[in-house]
């Protein structure tokens, strides 16, 4: 993607351009695992990403950064061919954003699974003995992290960042997360999903707290099939997981750059993505 005079701040998936009041989020096909960008790319993936999200800033009804999501309705400079962006883009006012990953887990997965195995912990969070893996929590838990640049996001303890961020936007944010998550799981078992942990991200503007960036995608969840779930083991999803049991599978150090993706791979987890898309919005993805 091309904007003329104008060069974006890459992440692993999106680029980010700067309009001065408001920011272009530009979902790529890029595609990330074990803190490696992948060379092979997921046709529309990042199509499911902007379109997921958009759904769901809809959806849930909470205060956003989103503008708009049609590039006719945006500042492109002239000369810009619009066609590259369209599906795939949104518009959002810039905000301050807060430094820290607001991570809710409802199920006994991923990290928070190799914690409790080793302390009966997650996130330092003591949870009751005998869980198996994938088993669902009590009742969601908040489990903060830093925001990493670059590498792997670190998790902290709730008090830590109390102290980055004081008290009070702590304690909102963390009941926000919940709330937040609470809302979309509940819509999502009526979809057949079962989200068992998800990450948001919070800004501020003139003092308003604002939801930004992505929200439950399978980017930043892990998206579960409801009619397969059997606690105990690991699940089948509808993230990227599949790409990094791909991974494992090989031969690849996780040090070196990583190979490129068979055809497979890339048309199944493209199938997922997309699947997931139409499982929980009803919709048709527009590509």
């Amino acid at each position: 993607m091309i904007i003329p005079g104008m060069t974006p701040k890459q992440g692993k998936v999106r680029d980010c351009y700067d309009f001065g009041d408001s920011l272009l989020l530009v979902s790529t096909d890029r595609i990330s695992a074990f803190d490696w960008i992948l060379p092979t790319p997921i046709p529309d993936k990042g199509r499911v990403l902007n379109q997921m999200a958009e759904f769901w800033f809809a959806m849930l009804g909470v205060e956003n950064h989103l503008m708009t999501t049609d590039v006719t309705k945006m500042p492109f400079p002239p000369g810009t061919d619009l066609s590259q962006f369209a599906g795939r883009s949104m518009l959002g006012k810039k905000c301050h954003v807060v430094p820290i990953e607001c991570v809710v887990r409802a199920y006994l997965s991923g990290s928070g699974w190799k914690e409790y195995q080793q302390s009966g912990t997650v996130c330092g969070i003591k949870l009751p003995s005998g869980l198996r893996e994938s088993d669902p929590l009590e009742q969601p838990i908040f489990t903060p992290a830093t925001k990493a640049e670059e590498g792997h996001d670190e998790n902290i303890s709730f008090e830590q960042m109390v102290e980055t961020v004081g008290a009070d936007i702590a304690e909102e944010l963390r009941q926000r997360s919940i709330d937040i998550f609470q809302k979309g799981s509940d819509y999502a078992k009526t979809r057949g999903i079962i989200i068992a942990d998800t990450k948001f991200e919070f800004g501020l503007l003139d003092g308003q707290i604002m939801l930004i960036d992505e929200v439950l995608t399978p980017d930043s969840s892990r998206f579960w099939p409801a009619d397969q779930y059997e606690p105990g083991h690991g699940q089948p999803s509808y993230d990227k997981q599949f790409v990094r049991d791909w991974l494992l599978a090989t031969t690849w150090d996780k040090n070196s750059p990583p190979p490129a993706l068979p055809d497979e791979i890339v048309s199944k987890t493209r199938e997922k993505y997309v699947e997931a898309f139409t499982k929980l919005t009803g919709k048709q993805l527009v590509v």
